[in-house]
């Protein structure tokens, strides 16, 4: 019984060990990247770009071309693009909700 468990614990470990070596992303996609980072100030809305308070970013502006829409037509918030390549995602009230990084097509 004690050599059944130890295999089946064996085997378990290697299982997660595989499992878990296949979800490693790369640097160029990793958050902790400081490209992607929202401690960049080129991803912060901190940025007057990437500000709610710009005009062009504003969810009172109907002509912008930065909206981010969900599937029922509502403005749940816009996109910028930071000098690096990286796409950063904010909610209507700047909050950064995620990102796309540089070199990835949308």
């Amino acid at each position: 019984m004690k050599r059944t468990l130890h295999i089946l614990t064996f085997a378990f470990a290697n299982l997660i060990c595989v499992t878990a070596s296949a979800q490693v992303t790369s640097w160029d996609n990793s958050p902790l990247n400081y490209n992607n980072s929202p401690l960049n100030y080129n991803n912060s809305p901190l940025n007057y770009n990437n500000s709610p308070l710009n005009y062009q970013n504003s969810p009172l502006n109907y002509n912008s071309s930065n909206g981010v829409y969900d599937n029922g037509g509502n403005r749940i918030g816009y996109q910028t693009q930071s000098p690096a390549g990286v796409t950063n995602v904010f909610d209507n009230n700047g909050n950064r909700i995620g990102y796309s990084p540089a070199g990835v097509k949308q």
